[in-house]
């Protein structure tokens, strides 16, 4: 690991290959991400929920902005800067910098949703109207794009009295639009507040499951009592959160936290897309009520099962081989040595595919669309998106193990040459 470490050190990062189609990428992602955040949200709630309408259903000014909207987004991100402050929850130490040293993170995630659950129900029973979320959902969604770039500007700024080492070795390329989009710090702190990693897992993706809860609240308003088809989606996604702040170490392994600077791409994705996008699902059903039969939600539960099934069990045994590949449940799976000391996984979860995880996620992104029926594409965004995003994802990881591992990596691609989907892809 050291002589590679050096090797990184020495190579100009002006020389780094750009992803996400470059300088155009970096012009043209931040200004279409954001309509078309605000696209689906307006979409979501008009009587065709046609992505093909023309013209586009438009908001007015007034359904763009609400002070109260501002008041309650920087309050929840006060509030959960907060609890990651809280000494709840173990100290974990993230993988090795090119430094040499190692950033202390707080593993305090799920104690987070948890008490933002229990003061979501002391509202609720005090009585305030949750179920107004979905009228202010637009405004929200204009906040938060707005603090998105905001602080991408903060970190861009403040990235260039960050010490050379902790540059991301992508984003230091000499051309400030792609370095703001990419991001230039790679662990960007203000102490030992980790504003990367605090994005990553709170805010947005705690504020996607209220988002979540304050379209049932509006169902029960509206109809008098939550439909299955609600209860399913609000369930699955609630589910998949928890799941991902309960294993909340393992995000410190992940590509976001280890390769990419923090930069627009992220912050947006994290406080802005995450939450606005993947509610989708819960919007659409306020506006378009659907029936499900008892048969077809006991299909769609399977089907969650056995993706969620599949997805937690090959992240735990990745997880489990990186931390100790001694672990009796690890240490018999059959591996391939590589020049830099690690080992490759050729067997288990990690023979059938090269990225079990990613088949487990699609699955379960499949069955939180199901419930919406199919009479409308729109709840599928999700589920299209996310197979284009995890592609993308896997040819970057593919390009970045090939650079890493060198004739390893042939060798393993040969023993397992599907890369998410068995015998297809």
């Amino acid at each position: 690991m050291r002589p590679n470490s050096q090797a990184f050190k020495h190579k100009s990062s002006h020389d780094t290959e750009r992803e996400f189609g470059g300088t155009l990428g970096a012009i043209c992602i931040p200004i279409f991400l954001p309509l078309t955040v605000l696209f689906l949200i307006c979409v979501s709630r008009s009587p065709e929920a046609s992505l093909l309408q023309w013209p586009p259903p438009l908001p007015s000014s007034d359904q763009l902005w609400d002070p109260l909207a501002l008041v309650v987004l920087l309050g929840w991100i006060a509030l959960h800067a907060l609890l990651y402050l809280m000494p709840l929850g173990k100290v974990s130490e993230g993988l090795m910098l090119r430094d040499g040293s190692r950033l202390k993170y707080p593993i305090n995630g799920f104690h987070s949703l948890c008490i933002s659950g229990v003061l979501l129900m002391l509202l609720v029973g005090l009585g305030a109207p949750l179920g107004y979320l979905f009228e202010l959902l637009q405004p929200l969604a204009v906040c938060a794009i707005a603090v998105s770039f905001l602080f991408s500007v903060y970190l861009y700024i403040r990235s260039f009295c960050a010490p050379s080492h902790a540059l991301a070795l992508g984003g230091n390329t000499g051309n400030p639009l792609y370095d703001f989009f990419i991001g230039r710090e790679l662990n960007p702190r203000i102490g030992s507040f980790d504003l990367k990693y605090f994005c990553e897992l709170r805010p947005g993706l705690i504020g996607w499951v209220v988002i979540n809860l304050g379209m049932l609240m509006k169902e029960v308003e509206l109809r008098g009592s939550p439909s299955l088809a609600m209860v399913l989606v609000n369930s699955f996604q609630l589910l998949y959160v928890a799941d991902a702040l309960w294993n909340e170490e393992a995000v410190l392994t992940t590509m976001d936290i280890v390769h990419d600077g923090f930069g627009f791409m992220l912050v947006f994705g994290d406080l802005a897309w995450v939450p606005f996008t993947y509610s989708l699902q819960a919007a659409f059903l306020v506006v378009h009520p659907q029936a499900l039969s008892s048969l077809g939600a006991a299909v769609i539960v399977a089907l969650n099962g056995i993706g969620y099934y599949i997805f937690r069990k090959s992240n735990s045994q990745k997880n489990q081989f990186r931390r100790d590949p001694s672990h009796q449940s690890v240490a018999r799976l059959e591996t391939i040595a590589t020049a830099t000391g690690k080992r490759l996984l050729v067997s288990g979860w990690w023979g059938l595919v090269r990225h079990p995880n990613y088949l487990g996620d699609l699955l379960m992104a499949l069955a939180w669309s199901l419930p919406c029926g199919f009479s409308h594409l729109l709840p599928y965004f999700y589920v299209i998106y996310f197979t284009i995003l995890l592609i993308h994802r896997e040819d970057r990881d593919e390009r970045q193990c090939r650079a890493k591992y060198g004739l390893a990596w042939d060798t393993y691609c040969r023993r397992v040459p599907y890369r998410i989907f068995p015998y297809i892809y």
